[in-house]
C-alpha cells in the first residue's frame, strides 16, 4: 500500500512498524516500537562534477572557465566577491545560459601589482534547464504499458508532492515489473540504475528526459538494474525506459512521475495532463521499443 492511500482530511502523522518478522507497517497508529516515518521526495541529482569552476593560471593572470558536462543547457551565474590586487573582476555577477556539453570563459583576472598575489572569492550558482524556453500544454500519454493503475497521490499532496520541485507530481500504484514508457519524446539527462531498497536517494532509480521545449519529464522509483537508455540518447514517445519499482523513499510499488522546469535559477514541477484518465487501459498504439 502506498502511504498516499492514508491520506485523510488533515494530515495524520505517520508511523513506521517492523514486525518480528521483518515486515514493515505505515500507519496512523501508535504501534508498540513504531517510529515516526518522515517522507522526503526531494531528488538527489549529482551535478558538482558536472556543472563545475576551473581556474586555470597563465602568465598574465587566471581565467575563470565554467564548464557543462551534461546533455542538457544549464542556467549559470558567477559572481566574484572579496577582490583583493585584481584587475578585471565584474562587479555584477554574470549570468549566462551554458549549452550542453560546453564551457566557456567568463572572467579573465591580471594582478595589479604582479609582484603580490591576488586574492578573491569566486561563487557559481546554476539551474539545468533553459528558463527562456517556453512549455507547450500538450497532454501527455500515460507513460506505462498495461493497466488500469489507481491515482494514489496528486498534485499538492499531504505527505510528499509539496515542494517546488515535486507539487504537481503524481503518484500511479502498479506491480513491480510495469514497463515504463517515455510519455514525450526527447533526450536522456540523468539517469540512476543501481540502488536497491531505500538506499541514498529518496527517488531511487530513475530517468530525467530533456522536451525540445525545455520541460523535463522525471520517472522516479525505478527497478533496479532496468533502465534501458542511456545519458545523451535521444528517445521518442513510447519508447522504453525501464521497468517501475519500489526503490528510494517509497512504501509501496508505483510509479512517480513529475514534470519540471528551469524558473530562473529554481527548477520546479510545473502541472500537466494526461491526455486520458489513469484508471484507464493506456493507448495500446504508442508500444515500447
Amino acid at each position: 500500500m502506498l502511504l498516499a492511500a492514508l491520506v485523510q482530511a488533515q494530515t495524520p502523522t505517520i508511523y513506521k512498524h517492523v514486525a518480528a518478522d521483518g515486515s514493515v507497517t505505515y500507519t496512523d497508529q501508535a504501534l508498540p516500537g513504531a517510529s515516526v516515518f518522515e517522507l522526503n521526495d526531494n531528488m538527489v541529482e549529482q551535478l558538482d562534477l558536472q556543472v563545475r569552476l576551473e581556474t586555470i593560471k597563465y602568465e598574465a593572470g587566471e581565467a575563470l572557465v565554467v564548464h557543462n558536462d551534461l546533455y542538457a543547457p544549464v542556467q549559470i551565474e558567477l559572481a566574484v566577491s572579496n577582490v583583493s590586487n585584481a584587475l578585471g573582476a565584474p562587479e555584477q555577477p554574470i549570468p549566462w545560459i551554458l549549452l550542453p556539453r560546453s564551457k566557456i570563459r567568463l572572467v579573465s583576472l591580471a594582478p595589479r601589482d604582479p609582484q603580490q598575489p591576488m586574492r578573491y572569492t569566486p561563487k557559481l550558482r546554476y539551474a539545468l534547464g533553459d528558463p527562456r524556453l517556453l512549455p507547450k500544454n500538450n497532454p501527455y500519454p500515460l507513460p506505462w504499458i498495461g493497466g488500469p493503475f489507481q491515482l494514489t497521490q496528486g498534485a499538492n499532496g499531504q505527505y510528499s508532492h509539496f515542494t517546488p520541485k515535486g507539487r504537481y507530481a503524481l503518484d500511479i500504484a502498479m506491480p513491480e515489473g510495469t514497463p515504463i514508457i517515455a510519455a514525450r519524446s526527447g533526450v536522456v539527462v540523468k539517469t540512476e540504475n543501481h540502488q536497491s531498497g531505500r538506499g541514498q536517494n529518496p527517488s531511487g532509480n530513475f530517468v530525467r528526459i530533456l522536451h525540445d521545449d525545455g520541460t523535463m519529464g522525471v520517472y522516479l522509483h525505478l527497478m533496479r538494474n532496468s533502465v534501458a537508455v542511456r545519458e545523451g540518447q535521444r528517445v521518442e514517445l513510447g519508447e522504453k525506459l525501464a521497468l517501475s519499482g519500489n526503490t528510494g523513499n517509497s512504501t509501496g510499488p508505483h510509479l512517480h512521475f513529475v514534470v519540471q522546469r528551469n524558473v530562473g535559477m529554481a527548477l520546479e514541477s510545473i502541472p500537466f495532463n494526461f491526455a486520458q484518465p489513469v484508471d484507464s487501459l493506456p493507448n495500446f498504439a504508442v508500444m515500447s521499443r
